[in-house]
């Protein structure tokens, strides 16, 4: 093979590795066994560590600061009234003058996530510590992960038992993360050999592909002369190993199909136009990270209509130093789910309809806080492993899901953090599969198993 021709294959398919690094033709094993409620199902990690008190409890300052205030800051997920006028609100948007925040982000969805669907607003991490990777490895696995960041997830993640047993490929199965810190980027697959590279997940940074460094590196796909131009050849190849880590570890050969990488280059290609054109699917409030990730979360589901895309949060996590910023993030994050279900059932017909949605944290937050006060002179909290960082809640929403139902509560806890993997597979007709593979938690339910 020629340089030029070398070089010019190998910028497209960095291209592809960037936004897909494991796009492989596969096969059905097997006839899924069970019946589909639903083709496709979103799943949000609302991750960073939520304290119940805030979020289900509806406790706003009461629990935290000793302030006399109640009330539901989660609009779009939560039924329940928001604190009152007279009480001070932090969590919104500015005002053109007076207390920052105080304007609430108006509620999307007519009807809450929780009247939709089914809420199990105690749910417990019984096992393992509560970090956040191991938070997180738990709940995409079902299984509590103890393997510390720079590793990947020992046992199967959901991603691998949905591409292997519904014979997917990655373009079907979606991971949108909101940067590449703490080793998110590699929970993408397990390093489980019955699993593995061969089925896992397309993971996308939007804020990192699509922000300065993408513009800089893969904007339009440039073919580079190999003389003239190594530098930049370098600097991507730099690029992209800080993106993926790949100096951990070696990444397994792209084995893409023509088709695959012409579409996600021209996936990418619209993306970047779109981004010029301020087109991207952004929800009516855009002024954080997290929310600007979740327009590019909606349009790769408006391109791809994957089986599973799982977007994760975890801007809560300012919890640690400011409670004030922790309340903000929380009803951002809320903001955002809101806008993910409303752009499904409204600008993607193909998942309207047919698509479950699942909420959960990765753990949750401490009861006693720590000697750190924000600006408004608020305590602020940490995730030290205590029964109340153990505690966390599910909901899901969608086909064959019961509207208006809630199990369990605060004097009767109903689940472990490991159902939603049981759960997903059970929607997309794969539970037979999932749950004989044997690498669940055995404290694993499925959440309708739960009811």
């Amino acid at each position: 093979m020629k340089r030029r021709k070398f070089l010019k294959t190998t910028s497209l398919a960095t291209a592809g590795i960037i936004a897909a690094p494991f796009i492989l033709p596969t096969g059905r094993l097997f006839a899924k066994s069970g019946s589909q409620l639903a083709e496709h199902v979103v799943y949000v990690l609302f991750a960073g560590g939520v304290r119940q008190q805030e979020s289900v409890l509806q406790r706003y300052l009461s629990d935290s600061q000793g302030l006399p205030f109640d009330g539901n800051i989660m609009l779009n997920i939560l039924d329940g009234q928001q604190p009152g006028p007279n009480e001070k609100r932090v969590y919104g948007i500015d005002p053109p003058s007076g207390t920052p925040g105080s304007i609430p982000i108006p509620q999307i969805l007519s009807q809450t996530l929780q009247a939709q669907g089914t809420l199990f607003p105690e749910v417990y991490f019984s096992k393992a510590g509560t970090g956040h990777y191991n938070g997180l490895t738990t709940v995409t696995s079902g299984s509590y992960g103890t393997n510390g960041l720079r590793n990947r997830p020992p046992y199967p993640t959901i991603y691998e038992y949905v591409r292997r047993h519904l014979g997917l490929p990655a373009t079907k199965v979606w991971f949108v993360g909101n940067g590449i810190g703490n080793s998110t980027q590699l929970l993408n697959y397990s390093d489980h050999p019955d699993y593995g590279s061969d089925y896992g997940a397309n993971f996308i940074a939007p804020s990192i592909i699509f922000g300065s460094q993408g513009d800089e590196h893969l904007r339009n796909a440039k073919v580079y002369h190999p003389e003239e131009e190594l530098g930049p050849v370098y600097e991507m190849k730099e690029f992209l190993d800080a993106v993926y880590q790949a100096r951990t570890g070696t990444l397994p050969g792209i084995r893409n199909t023509e088709e695959e990488k012409h579409d996600i280059k021209e996936f990418m290609r619209t993306m970047f136009q779109k981004k010029d054109a301020g087109q991207i699917a952004l929800p009516p409030v855009a002024d954080t990270g997290e929310l600007q990730i979740t327009g590019y979360a909606c349009e790769v589901m408006k391109w791809f209509k994957p089986a599973l895309t799982v977007i994760n949060f975890n801007s809560i996590d300012g919890c640690h130093a400011s409670f004030s910023g922790y309340l903000r993030a929380m009803h951002r994050c809320d903001h955002a789910v809101g806008h993910i279900w409303n752009f499904i059932q409204t600008q993607i017909p193909e998942m309207a309809g047919n698509t479950a949605i699942i909420v959960t944290p990765e753990h949750g937050r401490s009861l006693d806080p720590n000697p750190i006060l924000d600006e408004n002179d608020w305590r602020a909290f940490d995730h030290n492993s205590d029964h109340n960082a153990r505690r966390m809640f599910n909901l899901m929403a969608g086909p064959g899901i019961q509207a208006n139902l809630k199990v369990g509560s605060e004097s009767n806890p109903t689940g472990d953090a490991t159902d939603c993997i049981p759960t997903i597979a059970e929607i997309l007709g794969i539970k037979n599969e999932v749950t004989g593979a044997g690498f669940l938690d055995s404290d694993a339910r499925s959440l309708f198993d739960r009811i």
